[in-house]
């Protein structure tokens, strides 16, 4: 995929359009690429970009960023050799223990992240895992709830991207705890689904370290001639694998070192 724009300004209006509504209206929609098969990363970001203009325009608050595809077994599942970003606002967040609504959802599923909460912006390019740990105020554990507005549950890069990565919801928790105080390399992380044992990771499944999720998050926003600025709430990527989730579940995610983080699904 190169990395250049191919769409039109108004196609790029009507994908978001399309997009806008799926998300608002919880359907599922044929992945974009079926009706523009040329479509590169470029274009999902700028198609992400005018989604993100128009939440912020609605009042939606920008809060912070989220990487994707961040582990080999995503990338591999994939098909792709590059992570993603999207970005997250103050209406996707949901409180620690809450009963989180499925119906305005399509596909939801849940993965174990580490976040980092930033005391100092980040500019790329060439931003490193080291410039990420310098700038982060502290990191705390949370479970993405993502939802991949396509039928069947099927897209390729660009389409994710220009679907905000598959953003829905987000949840923080467990304590907050400086970096210089942990090996994020080792953080081990259990999924519980109603009381059962689902998924096991280690933090090193996100590109080896999560801080290099983030490294790659900025120099990807560089690119976009943005930056990630101070007390930004950052998630590095999943963990496990996205499970998925329905009404009557209750799910928690116990960290090493961070805690846990819990949640229940209601209609």
């Amino acid at each position: 995929m190169s990395s250049n724009l191919t769409l039109l300004r108004e196609d790029i209006v009507r994908l978001c359009e399309r997009v806008e509504g799926a998300q608002t209206r919880a359907y599922a929609i044929p992945k974009l690429t079926d009706e523009y098969p040329d479509m590169t990363i470029a274009d999902g970001y700028a198609v992400q970009s005018e989604l993100r203009r128009r939440f912020i325009e609605k009042g939606h608050k920008l809060v912070g960023w989220k990487a994707g595809l961040t582990s080999k077994a995503k990338m591999q599942q994939m098909g792709v050799n590059v992570p993603s970003i999207g970005f997250l606002t103050d209406r996707m967040a949901r409180p620690e223990s809450s009963a989180i609504s499925t119906s305005d959802l399509v596909h939801p599923r849940v993965e174990c992240e580490v976040a980092f909460v930033m005391k100092s912006d980040l500019q790329g390019p060439g931003c490193t895992a080291q410039d990420v740990l310098a700038a982060t105020d502290y990191v705390l554990p949370a479970v993405e709830i993502i939802d991949s507005r396509f039928s069947g549950f099927k897209f390729d890069l660009a389409s994710v991207i220009a679907d905000n990565g598959s953003s829905a919801r987000f949840v923080g928790g467990g304590r907050a705890r400086y970096v210089d105080d942990l090996d994020l390399k080792t953080l081990g992380v259990v999924m519980e689904k109603n009381g059962e044992i689902v998924a096991m990771g280690a933090s090193a499944a996100v590109m080896g370290h999560p801080a290099e999720a983030i490294a790659m998050l900025v120099n990807i926003l560089a690119d976009m001639g943005e930056i990630l600025p101070a007390g930004s709430f950052v998630m590095s990527g999943g963990i496990t694998e996205a499970l998925a989730v329905k009404p009557g579940d209750s799910i928690v995610a116990r960290f090493q070192e961070l805690g846990t983080v819990s949640m229940r699904f209601v209609e």
